[in-house]
């Protein structure tokens, strides 16, 4: 059986629940425990079973706004179009901090799980190139904001050791990620303001 047939079966596993831990309680205070990302990195090297558990739809929501391309600066008397062109590139965030591109385990099975749940890849990174118009005053100036399209998913690993780990046959650990919502447009905002007289100095001589 291949890696990815291993891991779609995975996906769609019923397991039978044992001695579990999650991190720590107050009993297991002074133990030594492991971190995220030790625990995640076992995922398919180290134990029995390993399946991420989604805990509902997805959570869609729009990224920060931020200034996209160069200011367009208007220093003649009369309105301008300006097109300003930008690429901008919007990434992931998650638990453990690394990109779920990188060749482990549990990212593998966490873009497999949610190709099979929500019928739709996982984007670590989304870059959108374009040319956007802007008109702007005489004595002003404008630029672009743009806001990324979201979506965030949270779940739990469910891990099971033949040997104990850090004490425990069953590992359950909570794992957010949040990245690019794939094939939906960004929002793109136009901005202008009358310029600084600093600024006219520095444009405008």
């Amino acid at each position: 059986m291949n890696r990815r047939n291993k891991l779609s079966m995975l996906v769609i596993a019923i397991t039978t629940l044992g001695a579990t831990a999650l991190f720590p309680t107050a009993a297991q205070a002074d133990e030594e425990q492991p971190t995220t990302r030790e625990l995640l990195e076992q995922c398919d090297d180290g134990t029995d079973l390993c399946v991420f558990h989604p805990s509902g739809l997805p959570e869609d929501s729009m990224g920060e706004a931020h200034q996209v391309g160069d200011s367009a600066f208007n220093c003649t008397d009369k309105t301008q179009r300006s097109s300003v062109g930008w690429s901008d590139t919007t990434g992931e965030t998650n638990t453990v901090g690394v990109s779920m591109t990188a060749e482990y385990g549990f990212t593998e099975l966490f873009k497999v799980t949610i190709t099979a749940s929500y019928q739709h890849s996982w984007e670590s990174s989304h870059t959108e190139e374009q040319q956007t118009n802007v008109e702007v005053k005489p004595g002003k100036v404008g630029w672009i904001t743009r806001e990324a399209a979201m979506q965030e998913v949270k779940g739990t690993y469910e891990m099971h050791f033949e040997d104990k780990f850090y004490g425990h046959h069953i590992w359950y650990v909570p794992f957010t990620a949040k990245g690019p919502k794939p094939d939906t447009p960004s929002t793109k905002t136009q901005h202008t303001r009358k310029m600084t007289k600093k600024e006219k100095k520095q444009h405008c001589g």
